[in-house]
């Protein structure tokens, strides 16, 4: 055995015996000076088992609000889905509601339908609607708002769908007159691209014209195309030219939305 491991046995050995043959108050002096000194330290670790517990609860705490949270934007995504759709069928039902009371109050015999096509290209030109000559719908026939706006007329009726030539187009020519004067005029389209409002020209207007913006324009019944006194809009603008005075107008319907027609079958009045 090597001499530095004999001489550890030795003190290991008188160790023991000097444990053994101390008294008890000693032992007890010797246990109290041992605990006080890890005392700190068992404190600590307990200090931060609780610490690491609390952090455990925290975390499961913080998945449950994640999943709460979850299932909050998923209840708010369906509710605004829904919320959409209700006021999707209210606007319907609105329309629908105002479309029949227009048939009801009309004072001509009017057949209803429903906008089906409208091409980005034709905005502001063309519709289409789902009704044709199976209903009695012939070329030139009057085609109105749900409001009993003008809208334009017949342009090419098919069996079941007929398309529908809008004032709002270049080549649309509508007789007008303004409210409260004896100004006759024109009706043209103005050219607008796609999402645009669609917007009238009223031409051949009088040059000493006295015309101011809310003015109403309506139909006068030349040409034997539209009925008298349905609404074509209102005046926006008044120019006086080289030779004649023209007014932008602001057209009755809303073209961009526009959805529920009625065809006039019959402009007689009752």
């Amino acid at each position: 055995m090597k001499p530095l491991n004999f001489l550890a046995l030795l003190l290991f050995i008188a160790g023991l015996v000097w444990v053994f043959t101390l008294s008890e108050s000693s032992v007890r002096h010797i246990q109290k000076t041992y605990y006080s000194a890890i005392s700190p330290i068992i404190s600590k670790g307990g200090e931060s088992e609780a610490f690491a517990n609390d952090f455990i609860k925290e975390v499961e705490h913080s998945k449950d609000l994640e999943e709460k949270l979850t299932h909050s934007n998923n209840d708010r995504d369906r509710l605004s889905l829904i919320a959409a759709r209700v006021w999707a069928l209210e606007a319907e039902n609105n329309e629908l509601r105002a479309a029949l009371n227009f048939k009801k109050e009309s004072k001509f015999d009017v057949v209803p339908a429903r906008v089906v096509r409208r091409q980005p290209q034709m905005w502001g030109k063309t519709i289409e609607i789902n009704r044709g000559s199976e209903k009695g719908l012939l070329s030139s026939m009057c085609v109105l708002a749900s409001n009993g706006g003008l809208v334009g007329r017949i342009q090419l009726p098919a069996n079941e769908v007929s398309s529908v030539l809008l004032i709002t187009d270049e080549i649309s020519q509508v007789s007008a007159k303004v409210e409260g004067s004896t100004e006759v005029g024109l009706i043209v389209g103005r050219r607008t691209t796609y999402g645009e409002t669609p917007r009238l020209r009223l031409r051949y207007l009088s040059k000493n014209a006295i015309l101011h913006k809310g003015m109403k324009v309506y139909t006068d019944g030349r040409g034997d195309l539209f009925p008298a006194d349905i609404p074509i809009g209102t005046i926006e603008d008044f120019e006086v030219g080289p030779v004649y005075g023209e007014a932008d107008i602001l057209p009755s319907v809303d073209f961009s939305n526009l959805q529920t027609v009625f065809v006039i079958a019959d402009s007689s009045i009752d």
